[in-house]
């Protein structure tokens, strides 16, 4: 009901994008929580007998997940809409932001964030590594007495880290540079600016400090970002919010973990086994 009330609001079709990682946050399920392969047949059920040139609002609440599932639910959802508006009612983070980035339009309130996108590996931010690895080799070519030192930090990493850290780097940072161009920042004046102003923020773990950290919709309009106000738009408001408090309920309350489903009830949930 409450996703049927924002499309007859928008008139636009209407896909929503749940994870419950801040409920059911266990170890088992941390693959399954974030973005993943997976993923894609939730969106083709959501998605099948849609009329996809009236556009698609995407209500998105997710911690973000693997790369290469991210970039291909981006192709396969700008294939299919030639308008695309992501609205974040609460968090959309790493992952989650790409594909917010890949939007014509981001919506948020005052209470939503997006976060930085710089990959991880293993846990630890890629920029991290290779900033490690710097350091060490201009302390040690300086002073080489500081090898015995450094070698007991370095012996920690597997052979060629740095080089896929590198990779994954510059995979982030095309993917959003990409997106940028051919979708919000298309057809602006000083695009290298912003999309430079934009990687920065987003990209660099030097400049965001750290993978959680929340950048609110005022701060994602200052870097450059389109983003919209939730709270211009009261009927809008009132809608989204139905359906954010309904969703985040529904996976509080039952065994569910991740749903996409569209207005018409189409839905692919994923849940708990059930003892």
């Amino acid at each position: 009901e409450a996703l049927m009330k924002l499309h007859r609001y928008t008139k636009r079709n209407v896909i929503v994008y749940y994870s419950g990682w801040l409920q059911k946050n266990v170890r088992e399920l941390q693959q399954a929580l974030s973005i993943n392969d997976m993923d894609m047949n939730g969106f083709m059920t959501a998605i099948n007998g849609l009329d996809t040139k009236i556009g698609l609002d995407l209500v998105l609440h997710t911690p973000g997940g693997e790369v290469a599932a991210t970039e291909a639910i981006i192709s396969y959802l700008q294939s299919k809409f030639e308008n695309i508006r992501v609205i974040v009612p609460q968090l959309a983070m790493s992952g989650g932001t790409m594909i917010a980035c890949s939007a014509h339009q981001i919506v948020m309130g005052r209470h939503s964030s997006l976060g930085p996108v710089d990959p991880q590996i293993g846990g630890v931010p890629a920029h991290g590594i290779v900033e490690e690895f710097d350091k060490a080799h201009k302390e040690i070519k300086v002073d080489p007495s500081k090898l015995a030192v450094w070698q007991f930090v370095l012996q920690k990493y597997p052979p060629n880290l740095v080089g896929e850290c590198q990779k994954a780097i510059d995979w982030s940072e095309k993917i959003i540079e990409k997106n940028l161009r051919d979708r919000m920042l298309n057809g602006k004046t000083d695009v290298d600016t912003i999309v430079t102003c934009i990687k920065d923020e987003l990209c660099n773990h030097a400049v965001s400090l750290s993978h959680g950290r929340h950048l609110s919709a005022e701060k994602c309009r200052e870097i450059g970002l389109e983003v919209i106000n939730l709270e211009d738009d009261q009927k809008l408001q009132d809608a989204v919010l139905t359906v954010h408090h309904a969703t985040m309920q529904t996976i509080f309350n039952t065994p569910a973990f991740k749903i996409i489903e569209n207005h018409k009830g189409q839905a692919f949930i994923l849940g708990l086994p059930q003892k």
